[in-house]
């Protein structure tokens, strides 16, 4: 047995990790724009990237390194890095070649604007004001923020049957350019937890899935989409089950706080799809929904028309008819398998509900056992407002 306690912390909540965030001058009004997670012995690294073709600098020279450990992450804001050729990787090696003897491995990651070389100078003259031995996770987690409102942060004390304990902890940013296909996000996860690199990988992958690759704000994938996760085993504990369990509540959580950040968001619906042909058919159809333009645009007026979620469902491409589809807003049923009861007093139940900033839309395709669920969220003025601005 095991239990799993909520704790404050973020990314500092494992043994041996510290982190803080500055302003190094990349935001303006004195923002913070450079963090930085440091582990005071050497770390496991397990990764999922983006599957955008134009992939990020910090992406391709991380990839370039092999098989590693190290000891620190180092980030921006601001400056994606992205779509600088090799050039881009050339300013994280000259970079990188700064940091103190003690850095080993140092990896970087970056979000911002995509299309602009890295302003070397300044991030070089930041990560030399940090000081490793400090526990700021609230600093490191503002300082990586772009267009969100608000930082994202998570911490579990993992209890096992023996007396023995670990800790994971993370903190994510991500309100724009959310459609993970490993948003634009990024997450920085780490763990005291003795576990070995081949497992942290395969565990990131599992759930990945159905956490921050079941997101999407807008349906465009980011250039620089990265989920890291560090282990330095300090704990010397581990509990496969309790740590794949502590895991995706982490992802699952950063995950929907994402959505629920974004852009303009009003409101996080998630979309529960039963009944479908097989699972990847359900995903199919959840993510349909998630990324329709009609469906979100409804969601922001507030105007329970189902008839767009029917119309989504069927030309998702998925194995579906209007004779076994039933949709419904929670556990209010407004179209049952060809039976209408869509009437002036279901509507206005409907219209109740869609007014809440978090609720269920379900559909049962009727067909077979297939499964998933996904997070969105609605689609208004301010997207607009805040993307047709967003270089300057």
């Amino acid at each position: 047995m095991y239990k799993l306690v909520k704790i404050e912390g973020g990314v500092c909540a494992s043994d041996g990790f510290y982190a803080d965030g500055i302003s190094a001058g990349l935001k303006p009004k004195n923002a913070k724009d450079m963090a930085f997670v440091y582990s005071d012995t050497l770390c496991e690294i397990a990764t999922v990237f983006t599957t955008n073709k134009m992939t990020a600098a910090p992406i391709r020279h991380f990839k370039k390194k092999g098989e590693f450990q190290t000891n620190f992450v180092l980030m921006n804001a601001k400056n994606a890095n992205a779509m600088t050729g090799q050039a881009g990787i050339e300013d994280i090696d000259e970079i990188l070649a700064t940091l103190p003897e003690k850095i080993v491995n140092p990896v970087m990651s970056s979000t911002g604007v995509i299309g602009v070389r890295l302003p070397k100078e300044k991030i070089i003259a930041g990560a030399k004001r940090f000081d490793v031995t400090k526990k700021d996770n609230n600093a490191a987690a503002a300082a990586i923020l772009t267009t969100d409102t608000f930082t994202k942060q998570i911490a579990y004390k993992v209890l096992l049957a023996d007396g023995s304990s670990f800790h994971i902890g993370a903190m994510a940013k991500g309100a724009g350019m959310i459609n993970p296909a490993m948003a634009t996000m990024l997450c920085f996860i780490t763990t005291d937890a003795k576990i070995d690199k081949a497992e942290m990988q395969n565990l990131l992958d599992v759930h990945v899935k159905t956490t921050f690759n079941a997101a999407s704000v807008d349906g465009d994938t980011s250039t620089n989409d990265t989920v890291m996760l560090l282990s330095n085993k300090k704990s010397g504990a581990y509990h496969q089950e309790a740590f794949s369990e502590a895991l995706y509540k982490i992802m699952r959580f950063l995950a929907r706080e994402m959505v629920r950040d974004g852009e303009g968001a009003t409101k996080l619906v998630t979309y529960e799809i039963t009944g479908a042909k097989n699972d990847e058919e359900a995903e199919v159809v959840a993510k349909a929904l998630t990324n329709s333009l009609l469906v979100k645009t409804a969601l922001y007026g507030e105007d329970p028309n189902w008839g767009r979620i029917a119309a989504t469902v069927g030309a998702s491409g998925a194995e579906a008819s209007e004779e076994r589809l039933k949709i419904s807003f929670e556990d209010l049923c407004v179209y049952d398998r060809g039976r209408l009861y869509f009437d002036a007093e279901m509507e206005r139940k409907a219209a109740a509900i869609m007014q809440r900033e978090r609720f269920r839309i379900c559909c049962d395709l009727g067909i077979g056992d297939g499964r998933f669920t996904a997070f969105g969220c609605d689609l208004g003025y301010e997207y607009v407002k805040i993307n047709a601005d967003y270089r300057t």
